[in-house]
């Protein structure tokens, strides 16, 4: 399962993710599109997100992942079907929405909650193979850029929607819901019974289990959600706008952007090999926050780069820095939240990140548009993200309340 959903988000990020800045690039120039509106389409890409993430976590919780990856999947494909016969702007933020739909109901969210289901004592090395896939899909932006060198981009997404189909729906049947289901247990362990009320038979503490209206009242909860929305302010930016700097502001090609892309990919190689290592054996909030000043100072390196070394610094540790602090986001909550309801607390999550995804493609463009180059809306955000490391440092361990005898009021 955890291969599998490395697969899955591979693609994703090959074909989506990380390639969509060179799509933005692209339509610019041939198009005459301003960056506002095409930061417009990235914007409800997340705005899809934030109303479809509680209704998605629901419906995980009740019914389970595999259903919904391979429906996700189709959408995603017709999505990119759809992108290669587009003439208009409108076209092609009905297409953009096409694509966040598949994207979300195929890609990260389902198969980080699958995953959750399966394990608890590797669930941060389990979870960090996942952005494995995001990462190594970053390998394969050169590989996009120079097929819409070479083809088009109108080719390179029609072959985009046809490689979906035939890898994606395989991949997802691999995907399972519970392992009790199939007769499996959690981390693959024998069940042994308790020592104690809490403590477990290997002397780990029993896991809590909030319901999405406790997890709700405590500042944990608001306090990642806002720190990760503050990591997202860079992660969307860059992804929306990187390209477009770098081909405007510093004077680089498509493929040399796309190898500044591609190195950007090899330091998140990094940070997820780091996550496998420690991502269970240290704190996630200290490591998370930690990360956040790699996000800023990578996104200040890019904005002001004056040679080639300097966005190769950005690209490393910018990487780096998301490569590992990605998959702590969903492992830490559902350390502090527990499993049973861990869709629809990820879902509610979902609506607060959401502004980050929203805040750093159109903060970028704005201000670009008006000024003429990325520098103050790049600025704005690494400061911004330079603060985010604070809240992971403030979002402690949350208590679950006691459970009041019947009748027993407060």
């Amino acid at each position: 399962m955890a291969g599998a959903a490395c697969g899955i988000q591979l693609m994703l990020s090959a074909l989506l993710n990380q390639s969509f800045g060179a799509y933005v690039a692209v339509l610019s120039d041939e198009r005459g599109w301003s960056k506002t509106a095409l930061s417009g389409a990235a914007a409800l890409q997340s705005v899809e997100s934030a109303i479809m993430g509680p209704v998605l976590g629901y419906a995980l919780d009740r019914f389970g992942p595999q259903g919904m990856i391979r429906l996700g999947i189709a959408i995603f494909a017709l999505g990119f079907i759809g992108l290669s016969q587009i003439d208009s702007l409108g076209g092609f933020y009905v297409c953009a929405v096409l694509l966040a739909i598949g994207a979300s109901l195929g890609g990260y969210f389902p198969l980080t909650v699958a995953l959750i289901q399966w394990f608890e004592r590797y669930r941060a090395r389990a979870l960090s193979l996942v952005s494995l896939g995001l990462a190594l899909g970053g390998l394969l932006v050169p590989l996009v850029a120079w097929s819409m060198h070479h083809f088009g981009w109108r080719h390179t997404a029609m072959g985009s929607g046809v490689i979906a189909l035939l890898v994606g729906l395989p991949l997802s049947s691999v995907i399972r819901r519970r392992p009790q289901d199939h007769g499996e247990t959690v981390d693959g362990l024998p069940p042994a019974p308790s020592l104690s009320a809490g403590e477990a038979s290997d002397g780990r503490p029993i896991q809590p289990e909030f319901t999405a209206s406790q997890a709700l009242r405590t500042q944990a909860f608001w306090f990642l959600a806002m720190g990760h929305a503050m990591a997202l302010l860079v992660v969307t930016a860059v992804n929306v706008h990187g390209f477009s700097h770098m081909k405007e502001g510093l004077g680089y090609s498509v493929p040399q952007a796309a190898l500044a892309i591609m190195l950007m990919t090899v330091g998140q190689l990094a940070g997820v090999g780091l996550g496998l290592l420690l991502g269970d054996k240290y704190d996630k909030r200290y490591v998370a926050a930690l990360c956040m000043l790699g996000h800023a100072a990578g996104l200040l390196l890019l904005t002001y780069a004056t040679t080639p070394f300097e966005v190769a610094a950005f690209a490393l540790l910018h990487g780096t820095a998301w490569g590992l602090r990605g998959p702590f986001m969903q492992a830490i909550r559902a350390d502090y939240f527990g499993r049973n309801a861990i869709g629809i607390i990820l879902g509610l999550s979902a609506v607060v990140t959401a502004l980050g995804q929203i805040g750093g493609p159109m903060v970028a463009g704005i201000l670009a548009d008006l000024t003429g180059n990325y520098r103050s809306g790049f600025t704005v955000l690494a400061l911004a993200a330079a603060c985010g490391s604070v809240l992971f440092l403030l979002a402690r361990p949350p208590v679950l309340p006691p459970v009041l005898p019947v009748g027993v009021t407060r």
